[in-house]
């Protein structure tokens, strides 16, 4: 079957200048409004005060209200006695200045002689205490300009200067359209080749958050015909169109040739990664936009160009949150593309640290563990850890400061504390970036961390993590808070169908095997075992396959493309693996000595200590707690 090709790949800069360009003049339709209904609305015109605030001299305070001039002579030593009707009247805060006073003085400072008699003890001033005409507002003074988004103390301000109707500029109507022959809404039974539809959800929630109204259509099947109705449907229904899936190379992806069909394609192909074969045409005047189907492409592109696309037309500015951070560890790029690495964030030492997450463009989950986006040119090849970078912010600053990072081992435990600590704690946050045992070490020794969770065991000794801090980080600095025992061994499938027994079956010729990535806890162990039973781990099928979890390589498991993975019994039991036990292993954290006393740490080891923490852990299978929580001083 045909393919598809590129028309361009173009880079973003060039297209943000040509395509947003399109719709620079493009008409903007104006609706009016009630102003308590106006919250989040767009003003047209800029709104003008239709009467004062307030629109008649008020008193400011309870008291009484007199003439200035009858009180000059009042101090401590030669009160000044005033007649009721006379020479003052009650008055209370907000009421009408009569016009034959001045001033205001407040009760607390008036001593009563009798019911037609007070004294003072201070002179008072003209207009002291009394809020002229429009001390607030001021008639025909400007409360709010064009193209702002309302807030609720504007709201407050148009009402107060008299203003009850506001023009705003309407709603933009989004059509969403999913497409897929292999895409089935959520609920449904899955059968092999199914995926879930969700990213016309997530878009969908962005329109909403945006004030926008999404048109959300059903799933589209890879038709050339049936794409093309739905396409002209949604042009004639909307404002805005965007296509998810079908903008990519493939034989069934048909966006670009529809969108070409009733209109203009100005773009197939961004260089950028991910998000590069996305589609940005025009129908009828009115933007075309096909993202890709992987999820975290479709976001980035939305994020990238649609968003920017409806800040043009409503004449407003997204400001992008950046700040400056510093790489935990070496990233690298493609010098042909702008690349787009979504970061965990947290404060360590009053450095912020950026923590690269996965960068598949199929991982949904890096787009909710993220706190940042790390923007990467495409005229360099990657970036050194230690570097500092921009960041643009995804998560509220606040919460980022009060995080704990965490750099090192994986395990599902980790969730747990997570989850504890931010319900018992409300804004104390856990970070936890999965690198490796050994990374964990090496971001202890560069100060870019809180915590590392480590197990790792020493070849010479047999004895877990204490000889290898030794070894890397010295005496003196560094403790170790234990953590949990863990029992290590081997995911295989339910009933064993091959018959797995031990290490020694990973050499043969009918099993697959999956690894963990160079530096983790596991993969040491292996690599002891492997060495201790003389077994040659390139005669291992799949040794040089890595994945970063213990979740992921029983996932391989589970799906069938490994027979067999290493990791921790929990997992196993989570995934519905069976498992063959190897031994127990000491899962523990590594803490810089002076992070002991901090309140971050003390918190995090009282969770750990906790009855919730124990009967949670209990739920899962293969841990002890015998020692958690005890701090051994290196």
């Amino acid at each position: 079957m045909e393919r598809n090709i590129y028309l361009k790949s173009t880079d973003l800069e060039e297209v943000e200048k040509i395509y947003f360009n399109c719709f620079e003049n493009i008409e903007r339709k104006i609706e009016r409004i009630k102003v308590i209904d106006s919250l989040n609305r767009i003003t047209s015109e800029p709104i003008f005060a239709k009467v004062s605030s307030p629109h008649y001299n008020a008193s400011a305070m309870d008291g009484i209200v007199v003439r200035a001039k009858d009180t000059y002579e009042a101090d401590e030593t030669n009160p000044v006695r005033l007649t009721y009707e006379k020479d003052f009247l009650y008055i209370d805060t907000g009421d009408v200045i009569p016009e034959e006073f001045d001033s205001v003085i407040m009760i607390e400072e008036v001593v009563k002689i009798d019911d037609k008699t007070v004294e003072i003890f201070k002179a008072a001033y003209p207009w002291q205490d009394v809020r002229p005409v429009g001390e607030d507002i001021a008639v025909l003074e400007m409360i709010i300009p064009a193209h702002v988004n309302i807030r609720p103390v504007d709201i407050g301000a148009m009402l107060a200067g008299g203003v009850v109707e506001v023009d705003v500029i309407k709603k933009l109507r989004i059509g969403i359209i999913p497409t897929g022959t292999e895409i089935v809404d959520p609920g449904k039974e899955l059968k092999p080749g199914d995926i879930i539809e969700s990213n016309s959800r997530v878009i969908e929630s962005l329109v909403i958050e945006r004030g926008l109204i999404p048109n959300r259509y059903d799933i589209v099947e890879d038709d050339f015909g049936m794409l093309k109705a739905a396409v002209r449907k949604a042009t004639d229904e909307n404002d805005v169109v965007i296509i998810n899936a079908g903008s990519s190379a493939g034989s069934e992806d048909y966006t670009s040739k529809v969108v070409d069909h009733f209109g203009k394609v100005y773009f197939h192909g961004i260089n950028i990664r991910p998000g590069k074969p996305a589609v940005l045409g025009v129908i009828d005047n009115k933007p075309v936009i096909g993202v890709p189907g992987f999820p975290v492409s479709a976001y980035l592109i939305y994020e990238l160009i649609v968003d920017k696309l409806f800040d043009r037309y409503y004449h407003t500015q997204s400001k992008e949150r950046v700040v400056k951070a510093q790489l935990s560890r070496r990233v690298m790029s493609s010098i042909k593309s702008e690349e787009f690495v979504r970061v965990k964030l947290g404060k360590v030492n009053n450095t912020l640290i950026a923590s690269p997450l996965n960068r598949g463009a199929g991982v949904t989950m890096s787009l909710v563990r993220a706190d940042g986006v790390l923007r990467i040119p495409k005229s360099i090849e990657g970036i050194d850890g230690g570097t500092e970078v921009e960041v643009i912010l995804m998560s509220p600053r606040a919460n980022i400061d009060e995080t704990i990072v965490s750099i090192g081992s994986h395990d599902i435990v980790l969730d747990i504390i997570t989850n504890i600590l931010n319900n018992k704690y409300n804004g104390l946050y856990f970070s936890s970036s999965h690198q490796g045992s050994f990374a964990g070490v090496m971001a202890m020794k560069k100060g870019i961390a809180h915590i590392a969770p480590v197990h790792l065991l020493d070849e010479k000794t047999g004895v877990y993590n204490v000889p290898v801090i030794e070894k890397y980080l010295g005496k003196g600095k560094y403790s170790l808070v234990k953590g949990l025992n863990r029992i290590q061994g081997f995911y295989v499938g339910k009933g064993n169908p091959k018959n797995i027994t031990g290490i020694e079956d990973l050499i043969r010729e009918d099993i697959i095997f999956v690894n963990r990535q160079k530096g983790s806890g596991t993969r040491v162990l292996l690599d002891y075992l492997l060495k201790n039973n003389n077994i040659d781990r390139e005669k291992i099928a799949g040794y040089p396959r890595e994945m970063n979890t213990h979740m992921t390589v029983a996932a391989a498991v589970l799906s069938g493309s490994a027979d067999v993975a290493m990791g921790i019994q929990s997992v196993a039991k989570a995934m519905g693996l069976d498992f063959i036990p190897i031994g127990v292993e000491e899962y523990d954290f590594i803490v810089e000595n002076e992070f002991l006393e901090n309140e971050k740490m003390v918190k995090f080891i009282e969770v750990i200590t906790s009855e919730t923490f124990k009967e949670e852990t209990e739920k899962l299978s293969g841990y002890s707690l015998d020692d958690v929580g005890k701090i051994i001083r290196i």
